[in-house]
């Protein structure tokens, strides 16, 4: 069984997965990135090397002579974070926003890998393992046909993103760590007893990732760094207050999470929030239902007392540009119309900010299916108390998967 799951090749996760649409480290700008993931249904778009300017717009072909590569990829988080991190006393929004879009990648790392079809699975989870997020794969599809050609020059009419054919007629699709993780419980007996332990005797609880978290009552602003490392590692910033009584090393209770993907399926006028409100009302700001009108008066009176000119203007014209009524404020629906964007079925599952938990005692198995109920990478473990332990990754998963496999050859 085990050598039957290590023939396979990532070419197998690819089946039924989409052509990546694209934008281009060479023109895109933040404003560019911006109309882009609005218009997409997918909280994430790969950034790429080659020029699209030079793109054929009768069949979506890169026609550049350079080896077309994706450098990255990006989420309305990225655009939140960056928004947040600049001076809006000093800057111009207009100037902030026509920066190149590769100042929304991440600087330290890259966090997606090139990978053939033919890559073993084993392969794949190794290099998930080292510190990839996303594998890119070269994928087969279907001659485009002259009804298609057509249907696509119309979308690129209304969009900065297509899917795009890159040299050589290829085109991609990415595999993430949760398709892995899927892959795997389809062939999850493979790992007797493993699913049936408990994630604290299995040792994939990790403590180290605890660091990414914010006092419920500090400013968001002060998270902005543990946001955008969160975005990279996959995982989330944890929002805590105060200590656990009775415990010789006190812990700070997990109250919720500002989560990545709860921001990536908010517009860019959440910037505003992160740089006026506090931890704990950022959580309220972002979460599924809209912000409530009160929390949206603050932020708008603050951004006037520090004089946050620009961030005035961009609120300004998001809530201008929504053309809701003061009785479509008060309804729940209507404050999501003016502060949030169309998403996926599949990313509004995760515009919550109640924290995915587990305990030292849940099985291996347990918290695979909660994580992935619930779309996302990790859950944190908390002890009875609701004090922060730490968290289990899918990439602790993989890591302990991979010995196993290892062990059996």
């Amino acid at each position: 069984m085990a050598l039957t799951l290590l023939s396979h090749e990532v070419s197998d996760l690819c089946i039924g997965k989409p052509p990546l649409r694209c934008l281009s480290a060479v023109t895109a700008t933040v404003a560019d990135a911006i109309a882009a993931l609005k218009s997409s249904d997918e909280p994430f778009l790969s950034v790429w090397s080659c020029n699209h300017d030079e793109t054929n717009d009768d069949n979506n072909k890169c026609e550049c002579e350079c080896e077309c590569e994706c450098v990255g990829k990006i989420c309305m988080a990225d655009v939140i974070c960056y928004l947040t991190k600049h001076d809006h006393k000093a800057l111009s929004l207009s100037s902030v926003l026509e920066a190149s879009v590769s100042v929304l990648l991440p600087k330290s790392r890259s966090i997606v890998v090139h990978v053939q079809s033919s890559c073993k699975l084993i392969e794949a989870i190794g290099l998930i393992t080292g510190g990839a997020q996303d594998l890119i794969v070269p994928i087969q599809t279907k001659p485009i046909t002259k009804r298609k050609q057509t249907r696509n020059a119309v979308v690129s009419l209304t969009t900065t993103t297509t899917t795009t054919t890159h040299k050589n007629s290829r085109q991609f699709c990415w595999i993430t760590q949760e398709d892995i993780i899927r892959f795997l419980l389809d062939s999850i007996s493979v790992f007797s007893p493993l699913p049936s332990l408990s994630i604290s005797d299995l040792g994939v609880i990790n403590s180290t990732h605890a660091i990414l978290s914010v006092d419920y009552y500090s400013s968001a602003s002060s998270a902005v760094t543990a946001i955008s490392r969160a975005i990279s590692d996959n995982i989330s910033v944890a929002v805590v207050d105060g200590e656990c009584d009775g415990e010789e090393d006190p812990r700070a209770v997990l109250i919720g999470e500002i989560s990545p993907m709860t921001l990536a399926c908010c517009d860019e006028s959440a910037a505003a929030a992160v740089a006026t409100l506090s931890a704990g009302d950022l959580m309220t700001y972002i979460d599924g239902s809209g912000p409530p009108e009160s929390l949206v008066r603050v932020v708008r009176n603050r951004l006037e007392e520090k004089g946050l000119v620009g961030l005035i203007s961009l609120v300004d014209s998001l809530s201008g540009s929504s053309g809701s009524s003061s009785s479509d404020e008060e309804s729940p629906a209507g404050r999501t119309k003016s502060y949030g964007r169309s998403v996926s079925s599949a990313a509004r599952m995760a515009r919550k900010s109640v924290a995915i938990v587990c305990n030292r005692r849940s099985s291996l198995m347990a918290v695979m299916i909660q994580a992935i109920a619930h779309r996302v990478s990790y859950v944190w473990v908390v002890d009875e108390d609701g004090c922060l332990v730490g968290m289990v990754t899918f990439v602790d998963i993989l890591k302990l998967f991979r010995g196993f496999l290892d062990d059996q050859n």
